[in-house]
């Protein structure tokens, strides 16, 4: 089990530093360009993975992607709830008024007259 687990760990942290790799933006790469730091990670599987996950990317606070609606406060926006969120209510209270204005009074509906 040891043995299969020496052979696992590595292959397992090598694969998801590749796809990292290659899946990250080429603005938040830092000291190489991506296709060294690829060739890094496929050539020295053990050494190359834990350079890219230790110097190669730009990490962002804990919380989310910087700007997202999801993060808590290092974008500079927070995510509300909709029943929290003044503009939702806002915008269900103008949805209401104009339903009203839409349906038919009393002297309009058809019939005999």
């Amino acid at each position: 089990m040891l043995r299969v687990l020496m052979f696992l760990v590595p292959l397992a942290l090598s694969v998801y530093a590749f796809i990292d790799c290659i899946s990250t933006k080429d603005d938040d790469i830092r000291h190489m360009p991506k296709p060294l730091w690829a060739i890094l990670v496929l050539l020295f599987p053990l050494v190359g993975s834990i350079s890219w996950l230790i110097a190669g990317k730009k990490r962002h606070p804990a919380g989310g992607a910087v700007g997202s609606a999801w993060s808590r406060g290092g974008g500079g926006r927070q995510w509300v709830a909709p029943d929290d969120n003044p503009e939702f209510l806002k915008s269900l209270d103008e949805d209401k008024d104009k339903d009203k204005d839409d349906r038919p009074g009393d002297g309009e509906r058809g019939g005999s007259a």
